[in-house]
């Protein structure tokens, strides 16, 4: 397994990150307790999992899959073995049965959620504690256009890492990062610790795939010129890109079979010529889809680590074997082709 530096800290995590969000769902606690088993006889040492999970987020399954790592580590002793990530939750209509219904990055927010993280995961301390998604209006989750609210209240970036230096300095927390972020919200965190000498952010947790590479057009630089790499979400854009779901397919048991618009993000016009050309890239060079694309995902220099979540024990052995995967200059050119004709479908 190859291990990269998260930030500036002194922690080293496996260039793939198990992805979570499944467990309490889709995967009974069971079958976590198995995947987090394997993972990290694999070398995997990064887990990444969120307060809100397991998705698609219910009142009832809030804070499940933190529950279910929580009875793992309590059951094989493994706490030490693993940089654990975790994120707190921004605002939103969702999440009226969230503290009071308002979640934000205050001081009495991020105290609750921390505690009640710790509380769950079973443990005394986070590695790496991430703000799942800015409290302002920003053009995430599928969104391009950027609309700007000048009456709209959120809490100072200030405010938000005097809190997590506390949270430090207790040792509840060692690092923080950002998630769903935007090149302005980056730098602006990044700029207010290094002036303060308050907790300067690890990593920036936001989608990249082969549909949407929106990443690479402002915070790229600031991952590879701030030490602040980039955690990739969804690098099989939610298990469209291994093709399984071309020409109308919905296979038993799948993510978007079961939950539907949910996982709609990838549906749009466009997605399925961009996944018919990837597909046929990989299968043209002997390589399963879904491997060519978390190889590419690993390889970029901004990749800090590939969050790559399964269902199935067949589905996360694939996903580890990519690891070490290196893509000819051959399979590099033709994707990019493929990029220029269907330039980021799904954002």
């Amino acid at each position: 397994m190859e291990y990269r530096r998260l930030g500036r800290t002194d922690m080293n995590v496996s260039v793939i990150c198990l992805g979570t969000m499944t467990y309490g769902q889709q995967n009974p606690e069971a079958e976590g307790h198995e995947q987090m088993d394997y993972a990290l006889e694999r070398g995997v040492n990064f887990f990444d999992t969120a307060e809100m999970y397991s998705v698609p987020v219910t009142q009832e399954t809030f804070g499940r899959t933190e529950e279910i790592i929580g009875t793992w580590f309590a059951a094989r002793g493994t706490r030490d073995k693993v940089v654990l990530a975790t994120k707190a939750v921004g605002p939103g209509e969702r999440f009226a049965y969230v503290r009071d219904g308002k979640p934000r990055f205050n001081h009495a927010h991020l105290t609750e959620a921390v505690e009640n993280s710790l509380r769950r995961l079973q443990t005394d301390y986070i590695d790496l504690y991430q703000l799942h998604w800015p409290e302002r209006s920003v053009n995430s989750f599928g969104k391009l256009g950027y609309r700007h609210i000048d009456d709209e209240e959120w809490t100072e970036v200030g405010e938000s890492l005097d809190v997590l230096a506390g949270l430090v300095k207790q040792g509840k927390i060692r690092a923080v990062g950002l998630s769903n972020e935007t090149p302005w919200g980056a730098m602006r965190f990044l700029i207010e610790a290094e002036t303060h000498g308050l907790p300067r952010m690890a990593a920036i947790q936001n989608s990249y795939n082969l549909l949407n590479r929106v990443y690479e057009i402002g915070l790229a630089e600031v991952s590879i010129r701030e030490d602040c790499g980039m955690l990739a979400y969804s690098p099989m854009a939610g298990g469209w890109l291994s093709g399984k779901y071309l020409d109308g397919a919905r296979p038993e048991g799948a993510r978007l079979t079961l939950f539907g618009d949910y996982f709609s993000r990838y549906d749009k016009p466009n997605a399925e010529r961009a996944i018919s050309e990837y597909v046929a890239i990989a299968k043209r060079h002997g390589l399963d889809p879904a491997q060519m694309s978390l190889a590419y995902v690993n390889t970029r220099q901004f990749t800090t680590a590939t969050i790559a979540g399964a269902t199935t024990m067949a589905q996360l052995k694939s996903n580890i074997d990519t690891w070490d995967m290196v893509l000819s200059d051959e399979v590099l050119d033709e994707i990019e082709a493929a990029h220029a004709r269907y330039p980021n479908p799904c954002p």
